[in-house]
């Protein structure tokens, strides 16, 4: 008898799976799987400008940080300057 349900469990399996297959392989899955892979490609081209503007802004704000620190050095740079002169002015007279 446990022999018998062991066949029968099997046998449906097989056509559960044989059911499965061509449900799987038929022209309505097709159009599933067409569109979710397409709906795929336009997730992707839109991370991958997301991404790229925020490479693009990452690349902008480097650049005026270091024209920042540049202009910084150059102000530093004269301020020294103007105050040895000025010591210089002062010792002087």
């Amino acid at each position: 008898m446990a022999d018998i349900k062991k066949i029968g469990l099997f046998a449906g399996g097989v056509l559960f799976g044989s059911a499965g297959i061509k449900a799987l392989s038929s022209k309505d899955a097709k159009k599933v799987y067409t569109q979710g892979t397409a709906a795929v490609l336009r997730v992707k081209d839109c991370l991958m400008k997301t991404a790229t503007n925020v490479q693009e802004n990452a690349e902008d704000i480097l650049a005026e940080a270091k024209q920042i620190n540049k202009d910084r050095e150059e102000s530093e740079a004269e301020e020294v300057l103007e105050a040895e002169a000025f010591e210089e002015t002062l010792a002087e007279e």
